[in-house]
């Protein structure tokens, strides 16, 4: 048995959980979010509490089983509290702002780089050089991110590009150094 799969998920005050047919949907304070589930996997709510079994253990449901689980242990997290990652944007001149629903990077190209935002994300600049994303699905949280840090991804030798906050970035000693 999975033991991810069998933990039991917690319904924090507020949340509701609708099991219709191979669907869940969640809703929250934050906003609500469904999910399709394989016919082969059952998910069950009692006493705020949600269990996720299966009926058949040929290996591709065992494999689905903790993943099912865990997206819907964050669709719950999502709806509650959110997810939010923070990104720094490094480099003399570097600079975020937003237009509309458009982030626009000026990162040492010679064009500014626009990104259109999608509608579910709530995409903010707390400083000239800091990005902050958030919303509640944390996948689409997690691959707006990493399509921005795909852009300039921070590079060994000076430590410039865009990187989330607290991320360590190992520098390399250069040319005139390794002698």
């Amino acid at each position: 048995m999975s033991r991810i799969g069998r933990k039991l998920i917690d319904l924090p005050q507020g949340v509701k959980i609708e099991i219709k047919d191979n669907s869940v949907l969640v809703e929250g304070p934050k906003g609500k979010i469904s999910l399709d589930i394989p016919y082969l996997l059952k998910v069950e709510s009692k006493d705020n509490k949600i269990s996720v079994t299966r009926s058949s253990e040929t290996k591709k449901i065992r494999s689905l089983h903790g993943t099912i689980r865990a997206l819907i242990n964050n669709m719950v997290i999502g709806v509650s509290s959110g997810f939010k990652k923070e990104m720094e944007v490094i480099g003399m001149g570097y600079k975020t702002q937003l237009k509309g629903d458009t982030l626009v990077l000026q990162i040492g190209f010679s064009h500014p780089v626009e990104f259109l935002i999608p509608k579910d994300l709530k995409v903010t600049t707390p400083g000239v050089n800091k990005i902050t994303v958030e919303g509640i699905n944390k996948h689409t949280v997690g691959q707006f991110a990493a399509k921005v840090r795909k852009i300039y991804p921070p590079e060994p030798y000076k430590g410039k590009g865009i990187r989330y906050l607290r991320e360590v970035v190992r520098k390399k000693l250069g040319k005139a150094m390794a002698k």
